[in-house]
């Protein structure tokens, strides 16, 4: 995936690398103990990611999100010269200038789900519990303890 601004883009740490992808410095650690990122420019703390890792992270995420297995997406990166998923990939850019977030996905209800920015604080379990229950009124769908039975009259 070609990066806007790839020839002057500066070096990026690993949490900057994780940040502008989405995952974890593990994650990032992870990938390329693997052979899915290339390995840091250099060693030591430093600045030692390009825009050539990013777009690699970026490829990688993209085919998971398309439900490939690491596996799969390590034969489609190594395999240049069959027309895969990960070659159509390249041909899309990648405008980095769009903001990218971590959220926490809450499913409250069935087909309901919250997401909630992940430097926000979650209400305690009891609040969510309240949370869930409520959506799950409004949504048409009564906790299991309140359901009607075949009479029309509700669990006692």
């Amino acid at each position: 995936m070609p990066v806007k601004g790839e020839s002057s883009s500066p070096p990026l740490g690993i949490a900057e690398l994780a940040g502008l992808g989405s995952v974890t410095r593990r994650t990032v650690r992870y990938y390329v103990q693997e052979g899915l990122l290339p390995a840091p420019r250099g060693v030591g703390r430093g600045d030692h990611y390009g825009p050539e890792h990013l777009e690699r992270l970026l490829r990688v995420k993209g085919l998971q999100e398309r439900g490939l297995t690491l596996e799969v997406i390590r034969r489609e990166l190594t395999a240049p010269s069959s027309r895969s998923a990960a070659q159509v990939d390249r041909n899309v850019t990648v405008d980095l200038s769009i903001p990218r977030g971590t959220w926490v996905r809450l499913d409250v209800a069935p087909g309901v789900e919250i997401h909630v920015a992940s430097g926000l604080r979650l209400p305690p379990p009891g609040r969510l519990a309240e949370l869930a229950a409520l959506c799950r009124e409004l949504f048409g769908e009564r906790p299991s303890s309140a359901k009607e039975d075949s009479s029309g009259e509700g669990k006692k």
